[in-house]
């Protein structure tokens, strides 16, 4: 499964990458091994998907000695892995626990085994991206290339894609056991029924991706991007402070010449507090030069600590609206239990500036209507999305650095912007500072993508939509619809 996203891109292994857990579970009595097996598998699959977490290392440019950056990094990988293993580890022992009371060697039982793991796993995927560290959803496995599937994520989110993904590796595990277990007319049906799961949501998802999109398309938006493509080594001194000043201005007035409506900047585009660059920077005199709007990366103030914020600056040189990130980056953004520990986390943490968390519940309105956003990490947490999209949200906007890992991260980082446009059926652009800075589509089509770690501006048309999926209206409806029918008709073949 560790080789179904990026940088590999084997999508097509996670039809069959759990069939050998599923397997060994059904096989296995002991809790103990559960557990073992759930680990092995978790940490095989987040270990190697998130080992760009390493290309935090090296941290020199902090002030961090290089043998304690590569200490941090290695923590935060493992820790993460871990933390993303939980969801297997937990699901391993509490499938393994069920199916030990599940009676019965019958076509019905498998069937109650698999929609019981189906419901299982979308219920703890569910219940991890409510905390504060959440990335690898199993689903993001088939983002960008497995367009046609993504498109089940407008019907109820990305728990759609996933229980069918689920569903085809328990059907075709059940079959393999029927098989062993000398009950081939029983395995065959199984294995018919995972290829009928496989091409059904395949048709189906296809059926809505040829759905036009031109329909539902408002009032157009020509968006401008830049890219300023800052390394964080100098980001935060003189010299990087020169070059973001430079190059979004400059980038600016080229694109307010090219006729845009609006001008994106990624997180961070100018770190420093929005009062002094309103008060006195080259780039705000330029928007009241040029008087095209532009939403723009900077800080804001929260008492005593600062916010990691977008602006939306009008052609006047007015604050519109202002968004603050509300889903920090544990061990990056903030540090956990950091008031409880107090001096020794201070002493530990890289990080001399304390930034808050916004609040859970921003609008962000701008002169072109109600704009869904969101600030890099944030792409993972598909009820963030959600939430805005159904209080009117007419397009997507995000800004990211990505500045600090290889190509691996910010590819993952897009397979998630992409996910996100499905499923609320909304444009997005995303402007980030050292790539991929990009234009999606509803159907998630890349329409632009950037270069990696090249100063670049881009301008493209992206339209206001104000149609609701099933997924907007009713949010996941189908992972309390499975739990529910998972455990009543789990209970009829409970010993």
């Amino acid at each position: 499964m560790g080789l179904a996203p990026a940088p590999f891109n084997a999508w097509y292994f996670a039809w069959v990458a759990l069939v050998p857990l599923w397997i060994l579970i059904r096989q296995e009595k002991s809790l103990k091994q559960f557990i073992i097996l759930g680990l092995v598998w978790g940490v095989g699959y987040d270990g190697l998907a998130l080992f760009w977490i390493t290309g935090v290392h090296p941290m020199t440019w902090m002030g961090v000695p290089w043998l304690s950056s590569l200490l941090i990094a290695l923590f935060c990988w493992v820790f993460i892995t871990l933390w993303g293993a939980g969801v297997v580890i937990s699901w391993s022992f509490l499938w393994g626990l069920i199916n030990q009371k599940i009676t019965g060697k019958n076509l019905a039982s498998s069937l109650i085994r698999v929609l019981m793991g189906i419901a299982l796993w979308c219920g703890l995927e569910t219940l991890w991206t409510y905390t504060p560290l959440w990335w690898p959803a199993i689903s993001y496995t088939q983002s960008p290339h497995n367009l046609v599937i993504l498109q089940l994520g407008k019907i109820s989110g990305i728990n759609t894609v996933t229980a069918v993904i689920i569903a085809v590796n328990g059907l075709i595990a059940e079959s393999i056991l029927a098989w062993q277990y000398k009950i081939k007319s029983k395995s065959k049906v199984l294995l018919f029924f995972a290829l009928i799961v496989l091409i059904f949501s395949h048709v189906l998802g296809f059926y809505i991706y040829q759905i036009p999109i031109a329909k539902d398309n408002l009032a157009p938006l020509k968006v401008g991007m830049i890219q300023g493509n800052i390394p964080n080594a100098i980001k935060l001194y003189s010299e990087g402070w020169r070059r973001a000043i430079a190059g979004y201005t400059s980038g600016y007035q080229r694109l307010a010449k090219q006729g845009v409506d609006v001008v994106l900047t990624p997180e961070g585009a100018l770190p420093f507090y929005w009062e002094d660059i309103i008060d006195n920077s080259s780039f705000y005199q330029a928007v009241i030069t040029q008087k095209v709007p532009a939403w723009v990366g900077a800080n804001g103030r929260d008492g005593d600590s600062y916010t990691n914020s977008l602006f939306t600056l009008t052609g006047a040189g007015e604050t519109y609206s202002r968004y603050d990130k509300y889903k920090l980056v544990p061990l990056g953004e903030y540090i956990p239990f950091e008031s409880v520990l107090g001096e020794l986390i201070d002493r530990l943490s890289p990080l001399e500036a304390h930034l808050a968390a916004g609040k859970p519940k921003q609008i962000f309105d701008t002169p072109f209507g109600r704009a869904i956003v969101a600030i890099c990490y944030e792409s993972a947490f598909p009820q963030h999305f959600w939430r805005q999209a159904k209080a009117g949200g007419e397009f997507i906007i995000t800004a990211s650095n990505n500045a600090h890992y290889s190509t691996v991260m910010p590819t993952q980082h897009h397979a998630h912007d992409v996910m996100r446009a499905i499923e609320s059926d909304r444009w997005a652009a995303r402007a980030t500072n050292t790539g991929y800075s990009a234009i999606v589509d509803p159907h998630g089509n890349t329409l632009w993508i950037s270069q990696i770690d090249q100063y670049a501006i881009h301008q493209h048309t992206i339209y206001r939509r104000q149609n609701q999926t099933l997924y907007v209206r009713w949010g996941d409806w189908l992972t309390p619809t499975l739990l529910l029918l998972g455990g009543l008709l789990g209970l009829s073949k409970i010993k």
